[in-house]
């Protein structure tokens, strides 16, 4: 789900990415949901790969570009043949019946990818299902937008951009591995607007190299000044999956590692951002996410109450209400596999009633809006009860009728309180 971004695991939990986002109360979970889906397809491709970054992306030869694409297309193609062959139970519903509301491109940078090779993969997404897109989203990083490529985005179908912004900081940016400069944000803000684009969601990251509180000020500062519809803040993630991270538990230097903010810190600067935005006249509705009312991801919010996604590409993660599965993250072993009429999935895995009973607690209360006790199973409730009122006592959430949510001042410890109601 990323555009280049970074989560903090010592501030905020993890959404897998992709993560599965509604409450299924039974054993007997349905094989589909009949209704809106969502579609995801993952382009891996970088320009290079970020410090921070520990996603299944990089940098593979502009040869592969054309291929791959031919490939997902095939796998939007034929996805119900390659689902029945690999007994992915992913709908009960005839395939007519199936719509998709929703479309992501994420990555990776698939703006990397040339414009034809993006019509291409939007014609397959519309032609393999019965398409209805309220929101198609396209992931671009803000050096490869120019006024050709909105221009043809736009006419591909894509009608909001996110855009891996993380600084508008130079000294921040160049550290972190990022190509582009602040100037390159301002010109795709410009030619974005320009082509016709009413809806930007910019990324922002909290915690990189150099940052300070003066320059993440800076940076709100100047992100309000352009004021997108919609805003994702993240904390850096500090673990082995990263250069930096690497670094950083090691005790070296390199990649700035010595100059990153402390925790301490970085938590000061989320509070800064909600306080910021909030003043903005921004709506905060997830943990990590800001909109501008009636502006939210309807897309992302598929995974926060779990609702069917289905995803294309190598590395992509599916969720069909009752079973989840994902492809193989190498995009040279997925490009063979569909060459051969297989699906190069590496998992395929049954949610059992205590798995989708965490993830509406987990996925639930990373919403601002919380989630409604009444809709899970009367013994789930009950076993919750004591640890609820004991929260409650502590200030870490609140109760309102049968609404459960984290209190609004205590996000930046809400590790705390997951762990607290799945242990």
């Amino acid at each position: 789900m990323d555009r280049g971004s970074a989560r903090s695991s010592s501030v905020f939990p993890l959404i897998p990415e992709h993560a599965d986002a509604h409450i299924l109360g039974a054993d007997d979970v349905r094989l589909g949901i009949v209704g809106q889906y969502g579609l995801y397809i993952q382009v891996p491709f970088c320009q290079s790969k970020c410090t921070y970054c520990n996603f299944h992306t990089g940098v593979f030869p502009e040869g592969l570009r054309s291929p791959y694409a031919s490939a997902v297309c095939r796998e939007l193609d034929d996805h119900a043949s390659l689902y029945a062959d690999s007994g992915i139970p992913w709908s009960d519903a005839p395939e007519s019946r199936v719509c998709v509301d929703t479309v992501y491109v994420g990555g990776g940078t698939p703006s990397l990818l040339p414009p034809e090779e993006l019509a291409r993969l939007s014609a397959s997404a519309r032609s393999a299902f019965e398409s209805h897109w309220s929101e198609a989203t396209l992931e671009a990083d803000p050096e490869t937008v120019t006024a050709d490529r909105a221009a043809a985005w736009l006419n591909a179908g894509f009608n909001r951009i996110s855009m891996g912004v993380q600084s508008f900081e130079d000294r921040e940016l160049s550290a972190a591995g990022r190509m582009h400069r602040r100037e390159d944000i301002y010109a795709a803000e410009r030619r974005l607007r320009a082509a016709g684009f009413a809806s930007l969601s910019f990324d922002l990251i909290a915690g990189l190299p150099h940052q300070t509180e003066a320059s993440w000020r800076d940076t709100l500062s100047r992100l309000l000044d352009l004021r997108p519809e919609h805003v994702s803040i993240y904390l850096l993630e500090v673990d082995e999956g990263s250069r930096l991270g690497r670094e950083i538990l090691t005790g070296g230097s390199r990649y700035s590692a010595k100059a990153v903010p402390s925790d301490d810190a970085m938590a000061g600067f989320y509070e800064l951002a909600c306080a910021s935005l909030e003043a903005a006249g921004y709506e905060h509705y997830e943990i990590s996410n800001w909109a501008l009312p009636g502006l939210r991801s309807r897309h992302n919010l598929k995974y926060w109450r779990r609702e069917p996604y289905l995803g294309f590409g190598a590395g992509a993660h599916s969720f069909s209400g009752g079973y989840r599965w994902a492809n193989a993250h190498d995009p040279n072993a997925y490009i063979a596999s569909i060459e051969e009429g297989a699906l190069p999935f590496e998992q395929l895995e049954k949610v059992s009633r205590a798995q989708a009973n965490e993830e509406v607690l987990f996925l639930g209360l990373r919403q601002l809006d919380g989630i409604d006790l009444a809709e899970m199973e009367s013994s789930r409730r009950s076993e919750l009860v004591d640890r609820i009122e004991a929260l409650c006592e502590q200030g870490l959430v609140e109760v309102n009728g049968s609404r459960l949510r984290l209190a609004k001042d205590k996000l930046t410890v809400s590790n705390e309180v997951f762990v607290s109601l799945m242990d």
